[in-house]
């Protein structure tokens, strides 16, 4: 059988299926949301992210994972030393393969949740002995996550938001209307503002402009079209992008890529949501900011806080760092 949608649901649910007592995923990139929903499973899983043996791994991805890895029993993070860009989900019963499935789909929100972006199959019992023997040279090469050695850190410029480009790697976003420099009313951090609208009070989005687009391609990838090409109305649909967001408080979320800004012939996103829940954003922001659930978020509240700006930076296939730090 080969898979293109629902990843996350058939990778969580196989052990349903398939009787196992352990699990070993192998992944050139790992998120953070799929390895905390391993909690829920009842059998061990050993979670190896691939291509730290060539890409090394971010601090702020890298503290992420230690304390998953410490925080839940039935969890092991490796570091293959080995770069490896293979994706493999083997389920074991008593230190055999019964069951694997190999493919293009990461160990992240990015790689399971967007349908058919990513592709995973199922393995013929003649290939079990020798992915057994292929998984078990890898973890023989690989440190447990703990050990781990961060790659060269990027240094926050401090410079004037009308020079917000000084840094290749980090895209400083705007909190507020660059026109006016109020936060709006009915949009933005007040999305759940809008009147006589669909949306709740904390319901909250962060603005993509133009010059994130031109300026940051890797940051704000390019939409990718539906198989279905067009909605009732006529419209070309396009997925909203999952992704996983690291704050740089350690709290992460789950976030869409979501709308359509037109480029030239070209779609990008135009907005950053939370993502199952909209208002989870707002309501992050307003805690920091120390703004009532249900109010509007103003400037003078960015001001008084001491930030009218978040900076991003790319930590992995579809995992960011979202820093809303003070510098003192």
């Amino acid at each position: 059988m080969l898979y293109y949608n629902n990843l996350e649901e058939i990778v969580f649910a196989r052990h349903e299926i398939i009787e196992s007592n352990e699990m070993v995923i192998l992944s050139g990139y790992v998120g953070p949301a799929p390895v905390e929903k391993l909690e829920t499973l009842p059998i061990d899983v050993t979670v190896i992210y691939g291509l730290y043996g060539s890409d090394g791994i971010s601090a702020n991805l890298h503290n992420s994972l230690i304390t998953l890895n410490k925080n839940i029993d039935n969890v092991e993070i490796k570091y293959s030393t080995i770069p490896i860009h293979s994706k493999c989900y083997a389920w074991k019963k008593d230190g055999r393969i019964v069951h694997a499935l190999i493919g293009s789909a990461n160990f992240s929100a990015n790689g399971l949740r967007t349908p058919f972006k990513e592709i995973l199959a199922e393995t013929t019992r003649d290939t079990f002995d020798p992915l057994n023997e292929y998984l078990n040279k890898i973890i023989e090469n690989a440190i447990i996550c703990d050990l781990g050695i961060i790659k060269a850190q990027i240094t926050r410029p401090i410079v004037t938001e009308a020079q917000e480009n000084i840094n290749p790697d980090i895209c400083t976003m705007v909190l507020y209307d660059p026109r006016t420099k109020e936060v709006q009313s009915g949009a933005g951090l007040n999305w759940g503002m809008a009147e006589k609208s669909h949306v709740t009070p904390d319901d909250a989005y962060i603005p993509i402009r133009a010059n994130h687009i031109r300026d940051y391609p890797n940051l704000f990838p390019e939409k990718t079209t539906l198989p279905r090409a067009t909605t009732e109305e006529g419209r070309i649909a396009r997925h909203n992008d999952a992704i996983e967001i690291i704050w740089d408080d350690g709290v992460h979320m789950m976030g869409l890529m979501e709308g359509s800004y037109p480029v030239g012939d070209k779609v990008f996103p135009k907005q950053i949501s939370s993502f199952p829940n909209k208002s989870t954003l707002g309501q992050y922001f307003r805690k920091r900011l120390d703004v009532p659930s249900g109010q509007r978020i103003a400037y003078n509240d960015l001001e008084r806080y001491g930030r009218t700006s978040i900076d991003v930076s790319l930590q992995g296939e579809g995992i960011y760092f979202f820093d809303f730090s003070v510098n003192t």
